[in-house]
């Protein structure tokens, strides 16, 4: 299964990186760990990296420069996102001109408005990605949390480009997407990334999915992943080795399409 993104094709799964480098505010704590986790996933083949300006107040984007340093720029898909306090075109083009030197990268090959704010003209602030573009800074844009009247909205006010892509919390436990926006965004070409595509690892109370699980030789939360794969491109995070081969192990499983029916019927 091959996913496109940006224009690119990209691996099946990215990495996530929310709560690497800290929450809120930063903490260094456990830098090494989290540099030697990313460092891991792109060199088993994962070279989607989603990190945002608010991620550990910037200290993650930092991380992510530290595990990506002497990679070939190309190798990796970087994608950050704008805090929705920031959309007003100038403070917009100071954030992504930040994210840039902390990332140590010049330009990002996906922008995203992090929340949507109707205090903001969607209007403006997709005119200042739209201006990034042009100045090379991203190649790239689109949204985060938007439903199908913000996306619609978003997609009316781009000029030059297209919405390349609306990140959405989705996994097997939140299905709501599957109702509108999901099937909005197949409809117009925009990529579906998922956040907590495997709901944190609690996935094992779903009967339903161990049950498949172990047609497969596989974990529940393997299942989960893949699950989401079929409509989504999931950005789990993980911090530990062994995780990510799991999760590198899920993402290669080929889910038969009655299983796949059958999961969804009982959420239905």
């Amino acid at each position: 299964m091959t996913k496109r993104l940006g224009g690119r094709s990209v691996s099946d799964i990215g990495l996530g990186t929310w709560g690497m480098g800290g929450w809120q505010t930063a903490d260094k704590t456990n830098d090494s760990t989290c540099v030697d986790a990313i460092r891991y996933a792109v060199s088993r083949g994962i070279n989607v990296i989603d990190t945002a300006e608010m991620y550990g107040a910037g200290h993650t984007e930092e991380i992510v420069a530290k595990a990506i340093e002497g990679v070939p720029r190309e190798d990796v898909f970087i994608i950050s996102k704008v805090w929705k306090t920031n959309l007003h075109l100038d403070s917009l083009i100071k954030s992504a001109r930040a994210s840039l030197r902390r990332l140590k990268t010049p330009y990002l090959d996906l922008y995203l408005i992090h929340w949507p704010n109707p205090s903001v003209p969607v209007s403006e602030t997709i005119g200042a990605m739209e201006e990034l573009l042009k100045q090379g800074l991203v190649r790239s844009i689109g949204v985060s949390n938007f439903d199908v009247e913000q996306l619609s909205d978003a997609m009316s006010a781009s000029k030059y480009t297209d919405i390349a892509a609306n990140q959405i919390l989705y996994n097997y436990g939140t299905r709501g997407p599957e109702k509108d926006i999901i099937p909005f965004c197949e409809k117009n070409g925009v990529e579906v990334i998922s956040y907590t595509p495997i709901l944190k690892g609690k996935v094992s109370g779903f009967s339903e999915l161990n049950k498949v699980a172990e047609k497969y030789n596989a974990t529940a939360v393997q299942v989960a992943l893949r699950y989401t794969m079929e409509r989504s491109l999931p950005i789990p995070k993980s911090s530990s080795k062994s995780h990510i081969d799991m999760l590198i192990e899920g993402s290669r499983m080929e889910l038969r399409k009655d299983d796949y029916e059958f999961l969804k019927s009982c959420l239905d």
